[in-house]
C-alpha cells in the first residue's frame, strides 16, 4: 500500500510495527492517506485538513516521550498514561484534552478491567489502552469504513472509542444478567441457595459494584464532551456524545436493576433459610415434649421406691403404657394440628 509524503511524492507505509504502537495512520478528508513513523507525527497533525491517529497499547515510557515530543502533549496527562490505575474523567489542558475511561470484559466468570487514556487536540488522537480490553482494530475498520464520517475528523474518532468502551458494557452485563436469573430462580425454587451458589451471589454484587464505578463516571465526562465550547468540540458533534451518554445510562440503570435482584435474592436466601430453620427448632421441640412423657414416667419408677401400691397391682404395666401412648398420641396430634409436625 502506498502513499504521499508531505511534499506529495509516494512513500511506502512502514512495515514494522515496535513493542507498544499498535497503528498509526494520518487521514484527510475521510480517507486513509498512509501508516505513519511516530517522528513523521508532528509535521502529519500541523497539516491543514490532516488527522493522526495513533494507537498504543501499554507503551514504554520512552515511546510515549516520542510521542509526546510529537504532539506537544501535556506532561501531567503523560503521567497519567504511563502509570495508568486513573480514575476515569476528562481534563482540559490548553486547546488539547485528556479522556480516561475504563474498559470492562468477562473473563472466566469475572469482569476484568483495563484503561483507555485518550488525547485529542488539532489533528491528532492518541489512543492509550493499559490492562485487558478489546482491541480498537475494529473501532479503526469500521470508522475507515464510513469516510463521510470520518471526515470530521478527531472528534468523530474521540466519539467512536468512547462509543465502543460503552458497547462492551452491554455483554458483561448481559452475562451477569443470565446468572441473576438462574440465582433468582434458585432461590424460588429452593429453601435456600448452596454455599457455591450463595458465595457467587456475593460476589456478583461485588463486581457489579466495581462495575457501576467504572461506568457512572463517563456519563459525567460525555456531559461535558456534550456541552464543551466550540474550542474543543464542533458543535454539530455534540449530540453524538449526548447519545454515548444516554447508552452509559442505560447501562448504569440495568446494573443498579441486578443489584437490587441480587439484593432480593440475598435476603430471599436468609429469611429461606431462617424459616427452615425455624421449622426444624420446632419439629425438635415437639418431639422433645412427646419423648418427655414416657422419659418423666420411667423416670419415677426408677427411683426404687419401696411402697407404691400400683406396684402390686395386676394390670399396672398395661395402664401405665397405655397412659404412656395415650399422652404421647395426644401431644402428637396436637403438634400436628399447630403444623409443628
Amino acid at each position: 500500500m502506498r502513499g504521499a509524503r508531505l511534499d506529495g511524492s509516494p512513500t511506502q507505509h512502514p512495515g514494522n510495527k515496535e513493542p507498544g504502537l499498535v497503528a498509526a495512520s494520518v487521514y484527510a478528508r475521510g480517507q486513509r492517506v498512509q501508516d505513519i513513523r511516530i517522528e513523521e507525527a508532528g509535521a502529519w497533525a500541523h497539516k491543514e485538513g490532516h488527522v493522526v491517529w495513533i494507537g498504543l497499547r501499554e507503551p514504554s515510557e520512552e515511546l510515549l516521550g516520542r510521542v509526546q515530543a510529537q504532539l506537544n502533549l501535556h506532561p501531567l496527562a503523560i503521567e497519567d498514561a504511563a502509570t495508568a490505575h486513573q480514575y476515569p474523567k476528562l481534563e482540559r489542558y490548553g486547546d488539547a484534552l485528556f479522556v480516561v475511561a475504563r474498559t470492562a470484559q468477562m473473563i472466566e466468570d469475572r469482569i476484568v478491567f483495563g484503561e483507555t487514556h485518550i488525547f485529542l487536540g488539532k489533528g491528532y488522537v492518541v489512543s492509550v489502552r493499559h490492562g485487558p480490553s478489546t482491541s480498537y482494530a475494529v473501532v479503526r475498520q469500521r470508522v475507515e469504513s464510513c469516510p463521510m464520517h470520518l471526515a470530521r475528523g478527531e472528534d468523530y474518532i474521540l466519539y467512536s472509542i468512547l462509543d465502543f468502551i460503552v458497547d462492551n458494557y452491554v455483554p458483561v452485563v448481559e452475562t451477569i444478567q443470565g446468572e441473576v436469573d438462574t440465582l433468582e430462580d434458585g432461590v424460588l425454587s429452593k429453601s435456600s441457595l448452596a454455599p457455591a451458589e450463595f458465595t457467587r451471589l456475593y460476589t456478583l454484587r461485588r463486581e457489579l459494584l466495581r462495575l457501576r464505578k467504572a461506568v457512572a463516571p463517563l456519563v459525567e465526562v460525555c456531559h461535558r464532551l456534550e456541552h464543551a465550547d466550540d474550542a474543543l468540540i464542533e458543535r454539530q458533534m455534540q449530540p453524538l456524545f449526548r447519545d454515548v451518554s444516554d447508552h452509559i445510562r442505560r447501562v448504569q440503570d440495568e446494573i443498579d436493576t441486578l443489584r437490587e435482584v441480587l439484593a432480593f435474592a440475598f435476603e430471599a436466601s436468609l429469611m429461606a433459610g431462617q424459616v427452615q430453620q425455624n421449622a426444624i427448632t420446632r419439629k425438635l421441640a415437639a418431639w422433645a415434649a412427646i419423648l418427655a412423657v414416657p422419659t418423666a414416667i420411667a423416670g419415677i419408677y426408677g427411683m426404687n421406691f419401696e411402697f407404691m401400691p400400683e406396684l402390686k397391682w395386676r394390670y399396672s404395666y398395661f395402664v401405665v403404657i397405655g397412659a404412656i401412648v395415650t399422652i404421647c398420641s395426644g401431644l402428637y396430634w396436637r403438634f400436628r394440628r399447630s403444623e409443628w409436625l
